[in-house]
């Protein structure tokens, strides 16, 4: 039997502005854009990171996204991180506080419309029942 190692290369996403895309996003991570033509490059920044790369739209953007990203922040750090991301550029879609006790987060959208969430997660003696 073959021992497999998945790991997330990068996130590929569509944009109308690739730089403009780019910049909120390296602001979000931490990393540095690497511009090639028309496309840019986001490496990951740090061992647990995750590359992002944006290439021009080739049609309109579908009316329904049919993915998004969580990403995940230190239990007690996800309303600071929240208006981190919206002094960036993101936008306020809603939260979700209560319904799981092992979970709580926030679904934002980049300045493309992009949804992605920050959630956290509570160290397990304080999750509830």
């Amino acid at each position: 039997m073959t021992n497999h190692q998945i790991t997330l290369g990068a996130i590929n996403l569509e944009a109308a502005n690739p730089v403009a895309l780019a910049k909120f996003w390296a602001a979000v991570t931490g990393a540095e854009t690497s511009a090639g033509g028309d496309s840019v490059y986001l490496p990951p920044n740090g061992p647990g990171g995750f590359g992002m790369f944006f290439q021009p739209e080739s049609e309109p953007r579908a009316k329904r996204q049919v993915a998004h990203w969580d990403l995940t922040v230190p239990w007690g750090s996800r309303a600071a991180e929240v208006e981190r991301l919206i002094g960036f550029g993101a936008t306020h879609q809603w939260d979700v506080l209560e319904e799981f006790p092992h979970v709580q987060w926030t679904t934002l959208a980049d300045p493309e419309g992009n949804l992605f969430c920050i959630a956290e997660h509570p160290p397990v003696d304080q999750q509830r029942v």
